[in-house]
């Protein structure tokens, strides 16, 4: 992503709509991209005479891995990598923290957070034929063959997408569920695991 900031370092546009200079008009795209020669750290200037510099900034980290902040004046961010296992919460004395009920209070990891997420996202998509279960539970109604092939590619894959984030050995073994498979060319080929569903 690309900013454009002060003599002070602060960011005066931030890399989306338009902004023209003395010198030449900087246009950014949505996605941060320049569509003009202007070059990283060439010196700009304002209506008003100010020196302007065109810096390139770090792209927010992963929110599905990272807990990130951003500091506007800088331009950068400051990310703390979530924990891949569950976190028993304890004080500053080193004692388990409890909840009113005199529960240990647990932080819940990656890997648990995205277990229930699968098996949410696979009740989503078998939710709209549940009535043909429950049909053939309370009239012996015959689930459609397709539907019964669907639900049972849905559970299949539910297990295993759920098998593979329990089994993932470290950090960057859960991140690698996240990544697209590519051709030697760099173009996708397919789902990331994680959400290589069935279609209906």
């Amino acid at each position: 992503m690309y900013v454009i900031k002060n003599e002070s370092n602060t960011i005066v546009a931030d890399g989306k709509g338009r902004k023209s200079f003395n010198s030449l008009a900087v246009i950014f795209r949505p996605d941060g991209g320049q569509t003009n020669n202007a070059k990283v750290d060439e010196p700009l200037f304002d209506e008003g005479g100010q020196t302007l510099v065109i810096r390139e900034v770090e792209p927010q980290p992963d929110s599905n891995f990272y807990y990130s902040s951003y500091n506007s004046n800088e331009g950068s961010w400051t990310s703390t990598a979530k924990n891949l296992e569950d976190v028993n919460e304890v004080d500053g004395d080193g004692n388990a923290m409890l909840d009113v009920d005199g529960n240990q209070i647990v932080t819940k990891g990656l890997k648990s957070s995205w277990l229930v997420k699968t098996k949410e996202k696979a009740n989503s998509l078998l939710a709209p034929t549940d009535w043909q279960v429950i049909a053939k539970a309370e009239r012996d109604r015959a689930i459609d063959s397709d539907v019964a092939t669907y639900r049972a590619a849905v559970i299949t894959k539910c297990t295993s997408i759920r098998k593979s984030i329990t089994d993932a050995s470290d950090f960057a073994a859960f991140k690698a569920l996240f990544d697209v498979p590519v051709d030697s060319e760099g173009n996708p080929t397919g789902n990331a695991p994680i959400y290589d569903w069935p279609k209906a």
